[in-house]
C-alpha cells in the first residue's frame, strides 16, 4: 500500500470492501445464528448529511415486481435488477462512474493507471482531471514515456469490454492554455475511442472541494519567479520546505460564456460528447439549466463532500452547498445528471438515484479501494457496492435504474413545499 490515507471519508470500510469485496454488504459470516443485531448495533459510520439520514422506503404492493414476475415466469429476485444504464452518452455496466482526481502524485503514477485498468474492465466511464499536462507534460501516445493522462488512457482502454464505458478528458482554464483537448483529439491512439463513441470533453467550471477558487499546486521555490506572471504565488511555507503554493484562476464565467464554451465544444469536436463539471454553488440549478439547454450530454455536479485534492481548511469545512441540497435545488427531468461526494456504499448511491442523479461518482473511494488492492480492489469495491444497489432496487419493488425515484426516498420532516430538506 501506499500510505494514502483519508481524513473525514470511511476509510476503513472502504479498504475492507477493497479486500473482501461483496461479503462486506453483511455482517461477518462467523457471526451467523450466534449474535443478535439491532438497529445501532453494528453502525457503519455516523450519518454526515441529509441523504445519510434519509431512508429508503421498500411498498407493500409491488406492480413492476408483477409485472417482472410475468415476464420471468418466476419471482423476481435482486439479480434481475438490470444496473446497465447510459450516462452523458456512454453505455455503462453500472450507474457508476470514476470521478476525476487531477495532477496530484497520488493519482498521477501507478495509482491512476490501476484505476484506469480496473475500471475499464468494469465496463464503467472514467473522468481524467484536469491540470495534468500543464503539471507533467503530455507526449503522445506512440512516446515509451507518455504522460499521466495518456497512460491511463492506454491502461483503460486495453481493458474495457466493446460497447461499454467511456473516457472523459477533463479541461479547466489552465489546460486550455495547454490546448489539452486539442491534443487528445488529434492523437492517433485516441481514435478507437472516437470512431465508437467513447470519448468525452469535460469543462470543469469548479469542484467541490474548492468552488470559487481555481487549482492550487505546491512547486519548487525556484520556479516561482518564472510562474509568478501567469499565477498567483504564495510563500508562505518554511524556507526549508523548498515550496510554494501556486494558484491559478477558476475561470470567468456569464451564462452567455457558458453557452458559448459549449457550443464551441460541439462544433470543434464533433466526435466527442460534452460534458460540464459543476461546483456546489448557489446558483448551481441555474448553471446546470444552461448547459443542459446549450447542448450538454450530460452535467455533473461536486457536492461539498466531494473533493480530494489541495484546499484551503476552510473551504473544505465551510464553504459550498452540501450535495443533498444541490439535488433538491436541481431539476434535471429528461438530461442525464451526474453527482460526486462522499460515495462509498449502495443506500448513498440509490438516494442519489432517488432524488435525481442519473449516476454517481466515485472518487476517493477509487483511490482508496485501488490503494488497498492495486490488482482488484476496486474491483471488488464496485462488486460489493453493485450488489448492495441490487439488493436495495429490487427492494423498492423495481428493477431498471431509471425507475428509482423520489417515492422511493424518506427524508423525515419534509419543509412546507415539500422539498428534501439540508437537516432531514
Amino acid at each position: 500500500m501506499s500510505g494514502l490515507t483519508a481524513p473525514g471519508f470511511p476509510e476503513r470500510q472502504v479498504r475492507a470492501r477493497a479486500r473482501h469485496g461483496a461479503a462486506e454488504a453483511f455482517p461477518e459470516s462467523g457471526s451467523y445464528g450466534t449474535a443478535l443485531y439491532g438497529e445501532h448495533g453494528e453502525q457503519a459510520c455516523e450519518p454526515m448529511d441529509a441523504i445519510d439520514r434519509a431512508r429508503l422506503v421498500p411498498p407493500v404492493f409491488v406492480p413492476r415486481r408483477m409485472e417482472k414476475l410475468i415476464d420471468l415466469g418466476h419471482e423476481p429476485v435482486s439479480g434481475d435488477v438490470d444496473l446497465t444504464t447510459v450516462i452523458g452518452g456512454f453505455r455503462s455496466a453500472l450507474p457508476v462512474f470514476i470521478a476525476a482526481f487531477g495532477s496530484t502524485r497520488v493519482a498521477s503514477g501507478d495509482l491512476g493507471e490501476s484505476v484506469a485498468r480496473q475500471a475499464g474492465s468494469l465496463g464503467i466511464p472514467m473522468v481524467i482531471g484536469e491540470n495534468i499536462v500543464p503539471v507533467s507534460g503530455y507526449g503522445r501516445m506512440a512516446d515509451e514515456t507518455g504522460s499521466s493522462l495518456l497512460r491511463r488512457i492506454a491502461e483503460y482502454t486495453s481493458a474495457v469490454p466493446d460497447g461499454l464505458g467511456g473516457v472523459v478528458i477533463q479541461q479547466s482554464t489552465e489546460d486550455a492554455d495547454a490546448e489539452v483537448w486539442n491534443l487528445v483529439y488529434s492523437d492517433p491512439a485516441a481514435r478507437p475511442l472516437m470512431e465508437s463513441g467513447r470519448l468525452a470533453f469535460e469543462l470543469k467550471v469548479g469542484q467541490g472541494a474548492k468552488p470559487g477558487v481555481g487549482g492550487m499546486t505546491l512547486v519548487p521555490r525556484a520556479r516561482a519567479a518564472e510562474l509568478a506572471a501567469q499565477y498567483d504565488i504564495l510563500d508562505i511555507y518554511d524556507s526549508a520546505e523548498d515550496s510554494v503554493l501556486r494558484c491559478s484562476s477558476p475561470g470567468t464565467f456569464t451564462e452567455e460564456i457558458l453557452r458559448q464554451q459549449i457550443r464551441l465544444m460541439r462544433n470543434n469536436y464533433p466526435r466527442c460528447r460534452v460534458w460540464v463539471k459543476l461546483p456546489p454553488t448557489r446558483d448551481v440549478h441555474r448553471a446546470a439549466a444552461v448547459a443542459w439547454a446549450a447542448g450538454a450530454d450530460s452535467v455533473t455536479v461536486d457536492g461539498a463532500e466531494g473533493g480530494t485534492g489541495w484546499a484551503p481548511r476552510a473551504f473544505l469545512h465551510q464553504v459550498g452547498l452540501p450535495l443533498a441540497e444541490c439535488l433538491d435545488r436541481l431539476d434535471p427531468k429528461d438530461n442525464t445528471l451526474l453527482v460526486s461526494g462522499r460515495i462509498w456504499e449502495g443506500a448513498r448511491a440509490v438516494k442519489c438515484l432517488a432524488l435525481g442523479a442519473s449516476a454517481v461518482g466515485l472518487g476517493r473511494a477509487a483511490l482508496v479501494a485501488s490503494d488497498e488492492d492495486p490488482e482488484a480492489g476496486l474491483t471488488n469495491f464496485v462488486e460489493c457496492l453493485a450488489l448492495e444497489m441490487r439488493l436495495l432496487i429490487s427492494a423498492l419493488g423495481k428493477y431498471q435504474v431509471a425507475e428509482v425515484s423520489a417515492e422511493d426516498i424518506w427524508a423525515g420532516a419534509r419543509s412546507k413545499d415539500g422539498s428534501f430538506p439540508q437537516n432531514a
